[in-house]
């Protein structure tokens, strides 16, 4: 007897979760959507290209950055172009960098950048939402003047604090920014 009333519970649980999943399904909006179809695309081309998931040899890309003496916030921002054309990314993203402020501090300072990405369409030229990653280069007043300045950026919405040469560029993190905003602006009314 509990047998039955176990399955019949079951297959209620079962009817509510696959109702759910169709609600879901059918609410997401066309911009979503699209997005659930660049994910699902991205992750047939990763099994494309990587045949072997334990095959975990790859190069990260790095460009030599600037020496303390040669570092001027418009050079600064030129290597930011040059390590971001390092980065695999699809055609249609396009971004600009912009030099937001520098602040000295006792042994050092550091000049603050940002990097706006987005995905223009004819359909939309203004995008709803945008993604940045921003980019922080520390010039220390106490090493020698031929040493490196230390870069690091992060991407918008991630704690995650990423040094140039050392973590590979991954285009779905602009993408999940983006879609997470697109969700937001969807989520709210007015």
């Amino acid at each position: 007897m509990e047998d039955m009333y176990m399955n019949e519970a079951k297959k209620m649980i079962d009817d509510f979760i696959d109702l759910a999943f169709h609600r879901l399904e059918t609410s997401m909006s066309d911009r979503e959507k699209s997005f659930e179809s660049i994910r699902q695309l991205h992750k047939t081309r990763d099994t494309l290209i990587h045949k072997d998931p334990k095959d975990t040899t790859y190069s990260v890309e790095n460009i030599e950055w600037l020496t303390i003496a040669e570092f001027t916030p418009q050079r600064g921002k030129e290597k930011i172009r040059e390590f971001i054309a390092t980065w695999q990314f699809e055609n249609s993203w396009l971004y600009c960098v912009d030099f937001l402020h520098e602040e000295d501090h006792e042994f050092d300072k550091r000049y603050f950048y940002r990097l706006k990405w987005s995905i223009p369409t004819r359909r939309m030229p203004i995008p709803r939402a945008t993604a940045s990653v921003y980019f922080t280069y520390v010039v220390s007043k106490i090493r020698p003047p031929d040493s490196p300045v230390e870069v690091f950026y992060v991407f918008e919405t991630n704690r995650l604090i990423h040094k140039p040469g050392l973590s590979r560029f991954r285009e779905m993190w602009l993408k999940d920014i983006i879609e997470s905003k697109v969700k937001m602006i969807n989520a709210v009314t007015f």
